[in-house]
């Protein structure tokens, strides 16, 4: 399984930018899928997370800017980032729990990570 994530770049403050994160492979099924970002000396964190029923979370730090969402058709999950702020600069990272075959435990998988800077 891979994870193909898309979509970084530079956006000025108060912009908005959609990341895009597809999954390829041989596997059963896509449970949660997430997007994770890390800023320069912080840890990961978790921005935003989808079921695949559709529920979604949302840290407080973006909450009513960013809005997660996926098509299940494509084995994709997106971040549609709006009000970007300075702050939110940092490498965003998605991850999808997927289960490979029937009776199998799901198996945690990070795409490769993309860079938004966000300028002042």
């Amino acid at each position: 399984v891979q994870l193909q994530a898309s979509g970084g770049g530079l956006v000025q403050a108060g912009g908005s930018h959609r990341l895009t994160c597809a999954a390829s492979g041989s596997f059963l099924l896509i449970n949660d899928m997430a997007w994770y970002r890390q800023a320069p000396g912080k840890h990961r964190e978790l921005v935003a997370g989808i079921s695949s029923a559709g529920s979604t979370f949302h840290a407080d730090s973006v909450k009513g800017r960013f809005t997660i969402s996926r098509d299940n058709s494509k084995n994709t999950v997106y971040l549609q980032m709006n009000s970007l702020k300075p702050e939110d600069t940092a490498v965003y990272f998605c991850h999808a729990d997927v289960e490979i075959d029937v009776g199998s435990h799901s198996d945690q998988f990070w795409g490769q990570g993309t860079l938004v800077t966000v300028s002042s």
